[in-house]
């Protein structure tokens, strides 16, 4: 492929050479167990434990025992969440939102076959959370409130310090697990500033290679292993350490806290000029988040009257690499659970297809895209069986 444009950045991220650089010596040169007793190993523990300090200061983490190194963001949510109800199981009442990730949707709809109370909390047309339908479930016996951070298809941000606030006001007993998968490297993350009990990442999402992950689980907070075995991470999560790419993690986070400035503004002047340009260039687009707070990098736009999965496949001709949402669910033919959750239109909600920058995105892709993207729409409108619900769309947006 001669030309390439990667704007799915939500879905993965392109590894640092940075990050690369300082993971190579762990595969190499320094290969021992870290857990081993002999000087050989010094390099491998240290280099653990100084990534592990890296992570706390990246989610403003009390003390670096707090941070339990993962495989991914979908094991930080299942040990958190099992974790939790596994050390309460007095408890059976669970709060989340209609549109989180698979990995934490999936999962309570298999708690719920095990007898676990959920509460499902709705979202706005512009995709943002019903705050009053989430203080009004939370009672006596709940356990957990799990709240995505960002969401994964929109960008669309919650007010996570405002929950944490009413969780703690109507049960203090209740734990908040913040799955921030999405804004890691874009905003600013502070776990005390914001009150969260436990809160998961994913290196790959913020240009760590895939397979390493970590959870900040806070000192007061008590949890059951998910992986049961050794000693390491204190007993809380068993299984030899992946050297090279916690150490790849750390890095990754170092890097991004060293570019928020970047991502809030230069990355966000990049996603709204493309943002722009569609919406002023073709007439049946959309933007399906309206005027919600967002991270910088991410937007969903809905083309009316035509499929997404179409218009993916000729932007690939294009080298144009997009989503039409979730990288778990992309392959499915059904429509987002997130947008169907938005209440987006029928009309909308086939052609809603996600971009999402990274600070790695040119200006030079950006107007590839703009140049490129009409004459795509157009094709694939050209073929469309609702010609005259088009014709009628035009021209209302035309006067």
């Amino acid at each position: 492929m001669d030309k390439l444009v990667y704007l799915d950045n939500n879905a993965t991220t392109r590894v640092d050479e940075r990050v690369l650089e300082e993971m190579m010596p762990y595969f190499k040169e320094e290969y021992a167990n870290p857990s081993s007793m002999y000087s050989f190993a010094k390099k491998a523990s240290d280099a653990i434990k100084e990534a592990r300090v890296k992570i706390r200061d990246f989610v403003n983490a009390r003390d670096e025992k707090e941070i339990i190194f993962t495989s991914c963001g979908s094991e930080s949510a299942n040990t958190a969440i099992r974790g939790v109800l596994n050390y309460n199981k007095n408890k059976k009442h669970i709060i989340t939102t209609k549109v989180e990730h698979p990995c934490v949707l999936n999962l309570y709809q298999t708690l719920e076959k095990q007898g676990y109370r959920v509460d499902y909390i709705g979202v706005n047309s512009n995709g943002e959370l019903n705050i009053d339908e989430l203080e009004n479930a939370i009672d006596e016996d709940t356990a957990l409130v799990s709240v995505m951070w960002a969401n994964n298809e929109t960008g669309v941000i919650f007010p996570i310090k405002k929950i944490s606030e009413i969780i703690k006001s109507k049960n203090k007993d209740t734990k908040f697990f913040v799955d921030s998968v999405q804004v890691a490297g874009k905003i600013p993350i502070d776990v005390q500033e914001n009150g969260i009990d436990l809160l998961g990442i994913s290196g790959h999402k913020f240009h760590a290679p895939k397979g390493v992950g970590a959870l900040y689980v806070n000192s007061k907070t008590m949890i059951t292993p998910l992986i049961i075995g050794g000693h390491q991470e204190r007993g809380k999560r068993a299984g030899t350490e992946n050297t090279p790419y916690i150490v790849g993690i750390g890095k990754a986070a170092e890097l991004a806290q060293d570019s928020l400035k970047y991502e809030m503004t230069e990355v966000k002047r990049l996603r709204d000029k493309l943002e722009s340009n569609i919406v002023k260039k073709i007439y049946n687009a959309r933007i399906n988040t309206g005027v919600a707070e967002r991270v910088p990098n991410t937007t969903n736009i809905g083309f009316e009257y035509i499929e997404g999965e179409l218009i993916l496949l000729h932007l690939s001709d294009m080298g144009i690499c997009a989503s039409s949402g979730s990288a778990c669910t992309s392959g499915s033919l059904e429509p987002s659970h997130v947008l169907r959750a938005m209440n987006v239109p029928f009309t909308a909600i086939h052609g809603s297809i996600r971009w999402s920058l990274s600070r790695f995105t040119t200006e030079e892709e950006i107007d590839y895209v703009i140049d490129k993207l009409p004459e795509i729409i157009e094709k694939v409108t050209s073929i469309s069986p609702y010609q005259k619900e088009l014709q009628a769309l035009k021209n209302l947006r035309q006067n």
